[in-house]
């Protein structure tokens, strides 16, 4: 049977530089690997296939000649893909970094040991908005493991040690044949550890761990914001047999503010005012985090109007700078009036009538013309 072109095997162009043309081979590799075509004998010629040209196409001088003399230039080399021609070509040094991650997966290896690290914990804190603006020393009460002071972390009973473990030699790893490929995986016997205690510590029953409260003191930056991490290194759960300590991963929520609401680094408030500071001006206190600050109303001031307080919002976490507050008044109306008062309002919207409010003057004329057009239409 004559030989497909390489090109056309991986599927590429001549002209294809050597990232397209391992990732050409990632993709078919992928696709007809043993592994994953155990009872199909095409998929494993195409597998071959699709290797042989990666080993010509991804060597320079292999593919100078190929490109040259064609099959011709490069047969008297190839000496074959079986388990042990392949095992020693550059395709099968290349496969770890290729494939390493989506094999190791297949294959139930761990990819080298990972460490023997303990988990990270995460510690819930809610803070009043106060708080969060001027920053916090806080005291945690954190459960987690530390090391076994009996055997200080190793797991082996006092005058003993840890040996090397029979099955994997120390290393933590096995090597398994799969099919082409040596691929290694996590020692059963050891899990991973590299190691076996034969006389176990009797206080920590050989983890070399123990459950303790810690208690922590945090410092909370000024400015810090709902949903945001403070990492605290190494103060997480050590790992079993002496492993280092993850980290503690501190969350802060702000509970719900009576008065403000915070968007960034600015505050925002609604205050109400009444009728007569509206219309006739005044000068009002207005709420802050740290007590209160006057503001001027001006004469005719209509409801929503919002005045911006520079420096009196809360510290941005990040560059420090303090954001404003933006308060804006709404008109409260009265719900309970004396007869006398009732009747000083009658009177006051008698005299007045609506020439004094530009606005609603302005729009009862165009209802008006509205209405005016609506009925000759009809007509």
């Amino acid at each position: 049977m004559s030989q497909r072109d390489y090109y056309e095997v991986l599927g590429i162009n001549k002209d294809a530089d050597t990232n397209m043309v391992k990732k050409a081979y990632r993709k078919l590799a992928m696709k007809y690997h043993p592994d994953r075509n155990p009872d199909d004998e095409s998929a494993a010629a195409n597998f071959r296939e699709v290797t042989e040209a990666y080993e010509v196409l991804s060597d320079d001088d292999k593919r100078s000649r190929y490109n040259q003399y064609g099959h011709a230039g490069v047969d008297a080399q190839m000496g074959g893909f079986g388990a042990g021609g392949f095992q020693d070509s550059h395709a099968y040094r290349d496969f770890g970094d290729l494939f390493g991650d989506v094999f190791g997966n297949m294959f139930g290896a761990g990819g080298g040991q990972q460490g023997n690290r303990g988990a990270d914990l995460r510690y819930d804190l809610e803070l009043s908005l106060e708080e969060a603006a001027t920053g916090k020393e806080v005291s945690l009460d954190i459960p987690k493991y530390e090391h076994c002071d009996t055997c200080g972390g190793s797991g082996a009973r006092a005058g003993t040690h840890p040996v090397p473990c029979n099955t994997c030699g120390g290393h933590g790893q096995v090597q398994m044949q799969q099919g082409f490929f040596a691929v290694r995986r996590t020692c059963p016997a050891c899990h991973g550890q590299g190691k076996k205690i034969e006389s176990p510590c009797v206080t920590c029953g050989g983890t070399g761990r123990k459950r303790v409260t810690k208690d922590l003191k945090i410092k909370v930056p000024r400015g810090v914001y709902h949903g945001a991490q403070v990492r605290v290194s190494g103060e997480g759960e050590v790992g079993e047999h002496g492993g280092s300590a993850g980290d503690l991963y501190v969350v802060v929520t702000l509970k719900e503010h009576a008065i403000f609401e915070r968007d960034g680094a600015d505050l925002h408030c609604n205050m109400p005012i009444t009728f007569p500071q509206a219309v006739l001006g005044a000068e009002i206190d207005a709420p802050t985090l740290t007590g209160k600050i006057k503001i001027r109303i001006p004469t005719g001031t209509e409801g929503g109007r919002t005045f911006r307080l520079r420096g009196e919002g809360v510290p941005d976490v990040r560059t420090h700078q303090i954001g404003d507050l933006y308060v804006r008044v709404n008109i409260a109306v009265p719900k309970k009036l004396s007869d006398a008062q009732k009747e000083a309002l009658q009177k006051f919207a008698i005299e007045t009538g609506d020439e004094v409010y530009p606005e609603r003057h302005s729009f009862l004329g165009k209802v008006k013309n509205f209405w005016d057009d609506l009925a000759g239409d009809i007509k």
